[in-house]
């Protein structure tokens, strides 16, 4: 359970001391940022974008995780990386040449990763595994912050564990991201997962954001550094 990190999503921060809430989540024992990016289309929603990102790489040392809930990803990749981000997950949804976007962003020095969205099958993930460095469940539907986790989630999840397992996939860490509480996150890594996002657990309350990461770690049983 030591493996297990952490992501604070900003969505949920207070973008009007947006660098002190980064540095506060790094301060706190968080191992990446999460930059939840969405363009209005392929969610209901509109956030941030590679000049929000390039603020955050200023803010912080910790890798830098840009989740692309856009249209046509491809043609924003150079944006993000010339901003800093580390690493670049797109939604299978939104790429209908899924393998040509990812080893672009291989090409461009990032980790690739793939989303798929809760009405979205696993057997979709089957021929790009091999590919990437990271999968990303949605345990939500993309497009805001602070919904309730889906309960069937956590059987999909352990399903993209399974086939992990049965392509003999090695390295790929499975991300989790929607609705993720100190009610849920022992169930989410349970199944599986290595990464989880987590935006108003970690913002939100009336607990201090380190406060609110130590009972994430404490509830998936994960040490405290």
């Amino acid at each position: 359970m030591s493996d297990i990190l952490i992501a604070p999503s900003i969505l949920s921060a207070d973008f009007a001391r947006l660098g002190d809430q980064i540095r506060e989540a790094e301060a706190a024992g968080a191992d990446w940022i999460h930059l939840d990016v969405m363009d209005g289309h392929f969610v209901p929603n509109i956030t941030i974008g590679p000049l929000v990102a390039r603020a955050a790489r200023r803010s912080t040392d910790l890798p830098l995780d840009a989740h692309l809930m856009i249209q046509a990803p491809e043609r924003y990749l150079e944006d993000f990386v010339r901003a800093g981000v580390d690493r670049i997950t797109v939604h299978i949804e939104t790429c209908p040449h899924l393998h040509r976007v990812v080893e672009r962003i291989r090409e461009l020095g990032m980790k690739p990763g793939v989303a798929i969205n809760p009405g979205t099958s696993v057997d979709t993930l089957r021929e790009i595994l091999p590919h990437i460095d990271l999968v990303l469940v949605m345990s939500v539907n993309p497009g805001f912050g602070g919904q309730s986790y889906i309960p069937t989630s956590t059987q999909k999840i352990a399903r993209v564990r399974a086939l992990l397992t049965e392509l003999t996939v090695a390295g790929v860490e499975l991300q989790v991201d929607g609705g993720i509480s100190m009610e849920t996150i022992g169930a989410v890594v349970s199944a599986g997962a290595t990464i989880v996002v987590a935006g108003s657990a970690v913002y939100g309350g009336t607990q201090s954001v380190a406060e609110n990461i130590r009972r994430l770690k404490e509830a998936a049983a994960v040490p405290i550094p």
